[in-house]
């Protein structure tokens, strides 16, 4: 069997891309749908979960994720191949509506290929993830940043072009089965693997038409996309947050960050607090010795924690529907090497002391600190049914900067 193609016939390549690619696409779609079953369950809220249940939905993304990659750099280089290559006459040329649409759903084929798996690629790469690719080339993309924005609409596009894959895999395969079984034709008998008689296609023209008519089917996919509100934006935590009501304050936040980062399965995840007060007294000492205090108050439903959000809220995490504050009550020091804030630390239903070091510079009546301290997620009864750290790490690094300005 020759390895290029003929008018009438394909190559051996040709061939081996086409059933590599069927066989990596019915691997990949079952998996990516058990996986986002085991997902929704996790992410909910109200559904209990262990720790087997989260290892084994992330190792079936990761397998999931990996096929997707593969299929990727396989469709370029069957693209590149196809390219190089004659076509293979259509046997049923004088169809030629019937013509038209097989090279339609062709050209409909050839770029879900391409664009399911990149899609998904780069909602891997914009998400704070924990399934990683099974790779030693790393987890993140070149000019592709850590934003939930773009892995929303990344992943809203991944999930709309799985059904343009469905939906033209089954025709394609739904046209095969015509030509062998009603037709009798040697439509699909000349894609089998090894050599097969197959007659002179009619001469025919091969236009561009039917990838035009692919092109206009691609937007009529995305607007019925838009139209459904697939792009809608749904980054922001689902959890009903009451906003928090502003603190007196000798010394004012104008802006800053409060962050916690979590590792799971071995990467991690970082998140945000959108809102939270700060009451703050401070005079900057001579000597090493009290120099004021803060209350800090934090509305847990607002942190955004990527993917595992709304996990989080749920009531064996932060249990924010039961305890939607946390809060940091502490005495300012000075100290040989900075500053530190020390006091009571309430997350859900414990009180722990805490000690936070910060740096700290002020000039002109603007003062910038920054200061991180790391907590075990256990001692406040966060994810107590994870007793081990297989999937979720007992170190959570709490961190927070800011800038604020002495009151008049």
């Amino acid at each position: 069997m020759p390895s290029t193609n003929t008018f009438a016939s394909y190559g051996s390549v040709t061939k081996a891309f086409h059933w590599l690619t069927a066989l990596l696409i019915l691997t990949a779609l079952p998996l990516g749908w058990i996986a986002s079953d085991l997902a929704h369950a996790i992410y909910d809220p109200t559904i209990p979960t262990t720790e087997d249940d989260i290892a084994w939905a992330a190792r079936l993304f990761s397998v999931h994720k990996t096929v997707g990659v593969t299929i990727f750099f396989v469709a370029l280089a069957r693209i590149l191949w196809a390219v190089t290559q004659t076509k293979p006459g259509l046997l049923n040329a004088e169809n030629k509506p019937e013509a038209f649409a097989a090279e339609t759903v062709h050209w409909m084929l050839y770029a879900s290929l391409v664009l399911v798996p990149l899609t998904g690629w780069l909602h891997h790469a914009a998400a704070e993830g924990f399934a990683p690719i099974l790779w030693p080339f790393g987890q993140n993309l070149p000019f592709i940043p850590k934003s939930a924005y773009l892995a929303e609409l990344t992943a809203s596009l991944h999930w709309l072009f799985i059904w343009v894959l469905v939906g033209s895999l089954t025709l394609h395969i739904l046209g095969a089965l015509k030509h062998h079984v009603v037709d009798k034709d040697s439509t699909l008998r000349r894609m089998l693997p090894g050599s097969s008689e197959a007659p002179e296609p009619p001469a025919q023209h091969h236009s561009m038409v039917p990838a035009f008519a692919a092109l206009a089917a691609w937007a009529a996919v995305l607007a019925g996309g838009w139209g459904l509100g697939v792009f809608s934006d749904h980054s922001a935590a689902s959890t009903d947050t009451a906003e928090l009501a502003e603190v007196q304050s000798d010394w004012q936040v104008q802006d800053g960050t409060l962050s916690i980062t979590i590792t799971q399965l071995g990467s991690p995840v970082t998140g945000a607090f959108a809102d939270w007060t700060a009451a703050i007294t401070f005079d900057d000492p001579t000597a090493h010795g009290p120099a004021g205090s803060v209350d800090v108050t934090i509305a847990i439903g607002s942190l955004s924690l990527g993917t595992v959000t709304d996990q989080a809220m749920g009531a064996d995490f932060f249990d924010s529907g039961q305890f939607p504050t946390a809060s940091f009550s502490a005495d300012l020091f000075k100290t040989d090497t900075g500053y530190e804030a020390r006091g009571p630390l309430t997350i859900r239903d414990k009180t722990l002391d805490a000690v936070l070091p910060f740096t700290l510079e002020i000039q002109d009546g603007t003062a910038t600190m920054a200061g991180a301290l790391e907590l075990d997620r256990l001692d406040f009864g966060v994810g107590a049914s994870m007793p081990a750290e297989d999937s979720l790490a007992f170190a959570v690094t709490v961190a927070v900067e800011l800038t604020a300005t002495r009151g008049e």
